[in-house]
């Protein structure tokens, strides 16, 4: 089909014009948008009467952290599971696991990532979609449940008191800047030694001195990740404990003691190319060589709400991803499909299907978080309550209220125990996965 150029002409502007001109309630809108914006101008004050912060099932989870000028919502919400457990058994108060030292070996252990994904598409031109890919972010804050479990399983966590945050762990802008001009150099250079036909033993040692500068440069921004630490504290009871000379393995394993193996990434992909029950993974996507892979399991919006409510009725928060800036209020703390009425404001329509939103770029998970309760009304869902990483003045104390709908049309992800998978999900989830393309939606790094 042949397609004739259109450019718009004066006569179709003066029939918008003329449009706009039949339109009694154009000039108040036009001086609302204008002085107040579209957001404001299209609030719903409704949406915030039903979000009212109740939860017939309320997990009491202490104070919320606050990742700062960084995005680490992805390692703050799964170590805020962590966190909760560790604290009701050891009756500890305002105590966090270290952001910053999981940080750290994310960041080096990207840039080794980075290194092998640059060295597979060597014979490639450098504006191939993958290395175009690659060399668009070669790292980011950004990353996925089992790129945690892969630090953890290879370097433990340790406390905050045991790697304190930084300047740099708090606004990782600067680091970033100057991690990814590296990595790019190094990029070239590696993509050199191929095309000179170095050698296995040329190319080895050349990257292990690219890792050594990324660690210096991470050590002056971060700190000396500890190789051992002691552990001290009061419990609710006032009891005081020390355990010393605790390596960060030998911490994870005494004081919180997951099997990481038990927890499984579940999605909700309503697209076609992704039938339900089946397993999926990322090409080109992680952090650590030859460590935990991310694969997901995709289920219908039912079974991954019965999921998530199994977990929180033992008692076990559940980390989740979603698209935090749809239809959100982040002063109050409210996610819902009618807090802006947009459509109502432009007399259009912005509707989508939330398959068509991830087909087209419109929607993809950008932000992961905890969910700590959920309102239950004969049985049913309608609405749950959310532990954010964004400090306690935002919200209810860092706490969102978000809507049933705004789950179905916006979560993507959640992370639950194995054990509440019934036997046809358990199946599923044991099969191989399908490889996706590297910049496919499912990959969006919270």
């Amino acid at each position: 089909m042949i397609f004739l150029s259109h450019a718009i002409t004066n006569e179709q502007l003066t029939g918008f014009q003329q449009d706009l001109a039949k339109r009694p309630e154009a000039p108040v809108n036009e001086r609302t948008v204008t002085k107040n914006g579209i957001l404001a101008s299209s609030y719903d004050w409704h949406a915030v009467s039903e979000s009212t912060p109740v939860f017939s099932i309320d997990l009491d989870t202490g104070d919320v952290a606050n990742q700062k000028q960084s995005g680490r919502c992805w390692m703050f919400a799964a170590l805020n599971t962590m966190r909760h457990d560790m604290a009701n058994r050891l009756g500890l108060k305002k105590f966090e696991l270290s952001q910053a030292y999981t940080f750290f070996w994310d960041k080096f252990e990207k840039a080794n990532y980075f290194y092998e994904n640059v060295l597979k598409t060597a014979d490639q031109p450098a504006d191939s979609r993958e290395v175009a890919w690659l060399m668009t972010t070669p790292q980011q804050d950004g990353g996925q449940w089992d790129m945690l479990c892969a630090l953890i399983e290879k370097y433990g966590i340790v406390p905050q008191s045991a790697m304190p945050e930084t300047y740099n762990s708090s606004k990782s802008n600067e680091i970033n800047t100057a991690l990814n001009k590296k990595l790019r150099q190094n990029a070239i250079e590696l993509r050199q030694l191929v095309a000179d036909h170095a050698t296995d033993d040329d190319i080895d040692a050349a990257r292990n001195q690219m890792l050594n500068d990324v660690y210096r440069m991470l050590v002056y921004s971060f700190g000396q990740p500890p190789l051992t630490f002691d552990f001290e504290y009061r419990d609710a009871d006032k009891h005081f404990h020390r355990d010393t000379d605790l390596t960060p393995k030998q911490f994870y394993d005494q004081y919180v003691g997951w099997n990481l193996a038990d927890y499984v990434s579940i999605i909700n992909a309503p697209t076609a190319d992704k039938p339900y029950n089946q397993t999926y993974t990322v090409d080109m996507l992680g952090n650590v060589v030859d460590g935990r892979a991310v694969k997901h399991l995709n289920v219908t919006m039912a079974d991954f709400k019965k999921l998530a409510i199994a977990q929180l009725q033992a008692g076990e928060s559940v980390w989740f991803g979603c698209d935090v800036g749809q239809s959100s209020d982040r002063q109050k703390g409210i996610m819902d499909l009618n807090i802006y009425g947009q459509d109502d404001l432009f007399a259009t329509s912005f509707k989508m299907s939330k398959a068509q939103r991830l087909d087209y770029g419109e929607s993809m998970m950008t932000h992961a978080m905890v969910l700590t309760g959920v309102d239950l009304v004969d049985g049913q869902p309608t609405k749950w309550k959310v532990e954010n990483s964004w400090g306690p003045k935002v919200g209810e104390k860092g706490y969102f209220v978000m809507s049933d709908a705004w789950m179905d049309e916006y979560c993507y992800q959640i992370v639950v125990n194995k054990q509440f998978l019934p036997a046809n999900l358990a199946q599923a989830q044991a099969t191989e996965p399908t490889v996706l393309k590297p910049w496919d939606p499912m990959g969006a790094l919270a």
